[in-house]
């Protein structure tokens, strides 16, 4: 069921990104950034459907995924891309509004809240995204602000083949999308959780169990009633924190918590 959830997810969202290429970006000549943004240019100016292109100028890319990122994920990234490509093959080109700032901006939302979708469940839109998640194996920095530079070069290859006011719009809708990948993909962001518990070796284990990370337990005393206590710490991602919760409430819903978001994490912390 999760599999089946998670395709679903990546359907949806891709289909969304067709929308926000056709009735919004495309009818104003606005591009998205990366090979998609490339392949919206050569759809533009060939007779070759711009959806063709994505999947023509996805292939290297996946190969590279492939490789560094295992095969479930190119896998929904396959799935991503051939549903986005048909989707901008079958929804008309058509112009929502005449307003090119209007159209940059709800185009940008659109792709950048169903592209954070899509990698949150683990997959990808193909192009820079593959290239950047590769990168922030080793980078830990947002998702949104590297792909935003980036893309960065469409904004330019824009500006030299149609207006550079086109291109201010483009660089708008790439800075758009860009913030609303990161509103929707938050593995990023670090958290600092600690918990003061009775139930310390009991938590221990199932913290354990269902994470990848070190847990410092402390031995602490309740001030007012002087009972002994467990205080465990770690740091986790934001994503984490969902496995987390259920745990806490069926082990000890007594548990004092305390979730804080942490600047930054140097040492020995896995990032993937």
């Amino acid at each position: 069921m999760n599999n089946v959830y998670r395709l679903l997810i990546i359907f949806f969202a891709s289909i969304l990104i067709g929308f926000a290429f056709n009735l919004f970006l495309l009818p104003h000549e606005i591009l998205t950034g990366g090979v998609t943004g490339l392949a919206m240019l050569f759809g533009l100016k060939t007779p070759i459907n711009a959806g063709y292109w994505v999947i023509l100028l996805n292939i290297p890319i996946v190969i590279l995924g492939w490789k560094k990122l295992g095969k479930q994920f190119v896998g929904n990234t396959i799935f991503s891309v051939a549903v986005t490509s048909i989707s901008m093959i079958y929804i008309p080109i058509f112009e929502i509004t005449e307003d090119a700032l209007l159209s940059s901006v709800f185009g940008g939302v659109l792709a950048g809240v169903a592209i954070g979708l899509i990698i949150r469940f683990y997959g990808s839109t193909g192009g820079v995204d593959v290239i950047s998640l590769v990168l922030i194996k080793k980078w830990d920095v947002p998702l949104g602000g590297l792909i935003f530079f980036l893309n960065s070069l469409v904004v330019f290859i824009s500006g030299f083949l149609f207006a550079w006011e086109l291109a201010l719009y483009t660089m708008l809708s790439i800075y758009i999308t860009g913030l609303a990948i990161d509103r929707v993909h938050t593995r990023h962001i670090k958290l600092s959780l600690m918990v003061v518990t009775n139930q310390g070796d009991e938590l221990k284990k199932a913290l354990l169990a269902n994470l990848v990370r070190g847990i410092t337990v402390i031995d602490g005393q309740g001030a007012y009633s002087g009972e002994s206590k467990k205080v465990l710490y770690t740091v986790i991602t934001r994503y984490e924190l969902a496995i987390i919760k259920p745990l806490l409430k069926e082990i000890d819903p007594n548990a004092f918590v305390s979730v804080s978001e942490s600047m930054e994490v140097m040492g020995n912390f896995r990032r993937e």
